[in-house]
């Protein structure tokens, strides 16, 4: 039986976990030099899962996140060559966001940051444990918002 303490408890410890998880991929982001923040990463993870560009409102809300915010990732982004900003064909007043050959060699070297993260992280479990650990962690990503 679970009281109000041992939830929150719970909770205390996931918020710990997630400051973990993202300081272990900002150190590795860091040490491989790849220029970009943990939130421009995650934007560059997000266009990778695209057919065609999105527009920039389409990203915000993919990553809920207010316009603003898109825009400056995107800026960041694009300075430095791993995105750039292209028309839509259909409708030239439309900018759509596009990952660059750079920007691409960026989200192969992310996918092994996240992998090394996620080794450091799990390093303790064994391959069980991490089978559970799995399993809960759909039940509770899959629940209602």
């Amino acid at each position: 039986m679970t009281t109000p303490d041992s939830d929150s408890l719970l909770a205390e410890q996931l918020l710990r976990l997630t400051r973990r998880v993202h300081r272990i991929q900002k150190r590795q982001l860091h040490e491989r030099g790849l220029g970009v923040t943990p939130a421009q990463s995650r934007l560059l993870r997000t266009l990778a899962h695209w057919e065609t560009p999105p527009r920039m409102a389409d990203l915000a809300e993919r990553l809920e996140v207010v316009p603003r915010a898109v825009t400056t990732l995107v800026d960041g982004l694009e300075a430095s060559g791993k995105v750039r900003r292209v028309p839509d064909p259909a409708n030239r007043r439309v900018i759509r966001v596009e990952v660059t050959e750079d920007g691409a060699k960026t989200l192969h070297e992310l996918r092994n940051v996240r992998r090394a993260a996620a080794e450091e992280i799990l390093a303790p479990l064994s391959g069980e444990q991490r089978a559970v650990l799995g399993h809960l962690l759909d039940t509770l990503a899959d629940g209602p918002c």
